[in-house]
């Protein structure tokens, strides 16, 4: 089969791997029919992540399967289905409390053996453990590009506005409208959030921000924390989601953050960062960190795309051939492209 792998920083290539066999009960063997470029990608990209030379990534995917264990019963040979990001064993402790995203035994598709050593998504075909809690079957109609984004993209945005409590006539803020800030946009609406507050550089993402009924601030244009403040009587949001994964995006959320307020810190930290920890004490803010719940969200988000009200067809802007990965790695990386799905 053919796979996309890392290979140094700055450089992925397309090889050939022997195809994958099933080796558990659990485990079922999916044709990849389309797969995912994703923001967390790119630190592997860029070296951040430490993976091996020639480990297949990718995380997020839909396809078809092609064989399954005799312990997987939730879907079977010939289901169209798509999966979450990473899998969890769903009996450990964290697992019966339905943390599944701090599973003693979570693994990650396509992040080497830092996070479970687990074959990643972009490829010909891949192997799925725990097929049971990791696949879905996808709903009669709804296409590749929607079904992409329930296992892991919309997955984030949804929990970042649950795990912070959003409800009806409340004001949010999004710092970062890359697919997974466009997405929270999207599920705070969903939410019955009042008005939601979008924070960019990039004209075109604040536009689409725009378009999905939110306020657009660019972050050195606007005077960001006078808007919010003028917007919000002058308390500040209920919640602030920092779809960045940078400090001076963390430390911003929690200036926009009323009092008693609810700040997520969803993009990915992967250092050391400087915090106002007096800011966030005076306040009495609540922060929320780390891998997004996707498994345990996944059925109410697949349920809302189904329905339409949940929509990220808007955010995938190239289709590429699986064998232009290597080009497609580095549009993206230029921010040439908000979501890219590769197909084989």
């Amino acid at each position: 089969m053919r796979a996309v792998t890392f290979q140094a920083p700055n450089e992925v290539r397309i090889e050939e791997k022997p195809d994958p066999r099933i080796g558990a009960p659990d485990e079922a063997l999916i044709r990849v029919e389309a797969s995912g470029i994703c923001g967390s990608d790119l630190h592997i990209y860029h070296g951040r992540v430490s993976i091996e030379p020639g480990f297949t990534i990718g995380h997020e995917y839909v396809g078809t399967v092609v064989a399954a264990g005799d312990g997987v019963t939730r879907v079977a040979e010939g289901d169209r289905v798509l999966g979450t990001y990473g899998t969890a064993c769903g009996e450990c402790f964290f697992c019966t409390r339905g943390d599944y995203h701090q599973c003693d035994h979570r693994r990650v598709f396509g992040h080497g053996a830092t996070l479970g050593s687990l074959e990643g998504a972009q490829a010909e075909l891949l192997i799925v453990p725990n097929g049971d809690l990791t696949l879905r079957r996808v709903p009669d109609g709804m296409s590749d590009d929607i079904a992409l984004f329930a296992g892991d993209v919309m997955g984030t945005g949804y929990h970042a506005v649950v795990e912070t409590g959003v409800g009806e006539g409340d004001a949010v803020a999004v710092l970062g409208l890359g697919p997974v800030g466009l997405c929270a946009i999207q599920a705070a609406n969903a939410a019955g959030a009042e008005r939601v507050f979008a924070i960019d550089t990039v004209g075109e993402r604040l536009e689409l921000a725009r378009s999905f009924g939110a306020t657009p601030l660019h972050l050195t244009d606007d005077d960001v924390r006078a808007a919010v403040k003028q917007g919000t009587d002058g308390r500040g949001v209920a919640a602030a989601i920092d779809a960045v994964g940078h400090p001076d995006a963390l430390n911003l959320a929690c200036r926009l953050t009323r009092k008693a307020g609810t700040v997520s810190a969803t993009g990915v930290y992967a250092e050391p960062i400087n915090l106002h920890m007096g800011v966030v004490w005076i306040k009495a803010l609540t922060l929320r960190s780390g891998h997004a719940n996707v498994i345990k969200h996944l059925d109410p988000v697949l349920e809302a795309l189904a329905e339409g009200r949940l929509d990220p067809g808007p955010l995938v802007t190239h289709h590429m051939s699986l064998d232009d990965a290597p080009e497609a790695y580095e549009i993206y990386d230029r921010r040439e492209a908000l979501k890219i799905v590769l197909a084989p």
